[in-house]
């Protein structure tokens, strides 16, 4: 059993900054793998089966789901699965790897449950609502009713904050960076 087979949550709303932290750590730690989630959207532009996603079904999926395979999984539209499969946790562990997960507030509350003792949270938390609703719209590619529906959910996602062990305002991204890359230092190479 590599290092009590931990597992490292990182979890934001939208915006917040998550994917570019969670980069950093990759670049940082090299013990660190990222886990893949299964996915049942059709890839999008270079997306690559197995590397970006595992793209599968929805048939498929749903009998994952009732295999139990799945650590976590949120039906995040109609027909649109993502979650996150034990099998994938275990590929990581056996290449004596850490598994990062870069997934949404509820998949982070349930994964944490399953594996209290080898998990740390991290919640990424934007500086403001405003600030959030900035970077959003910076990005172009909402239309105002997605936004709302987006700025509605981060504010819902935003009230679990105190659920997790370690909370980052990212209102500097390369500070935001250094104090996740402390957390999961400590994380690493404590037993």
């Amino acid at each position: 059993m590599f290092p009590q087979n931990k597992i490292i949550i990182i979890t934001a709303p939208s915006g917040s900054g998550k994917t570019s932290i969670t980069r950093h750590l990759m670049q940082t730690f090299a013990q660190l793998a990222f886990s893949i989630s299964a996915a049942t959207r059709k890839a999008r532009g270079m997306e690559k089966n197995g590397l970006d996603y595992y793209f599968i079904s929805e048939a498929d999926f749903k009998q994952k789901i009732q295999q139990g395979q799945f650590v976590e999984w949120e039906m995040v539209y109609e027909g649109k699965y993502y979650g996150t499969l034990k099998s994938e946790l275990h590929r990581i562990w056996q290449d004596q790897k850490i598994p990062v997960l870069d997934i949404d507030v509820k998949g982070a509350i349930h994964v944490k449950q399953q594996y209290p003792e080898s998990c740390i949270t991290l919640f990424i938390e934007p500086p403001s609502v405003d600030e959030l609703k900035k970077r959003l719209e910076s990005r172009g590619t909402e239309t105002p009713e997605s936004l709302d529906a987006r700025i509605n959910k981060a504010t819902y996602e935003l009230s679990f904050k105190e659920h997790f062990d370690k909370l980052i305002v990212n209102d500097d991204l390369q500070k935001a960076c250094n104090e996740a890359v402390v957390i999961i230092n400590q994380f690493i190479h404590c037993h």
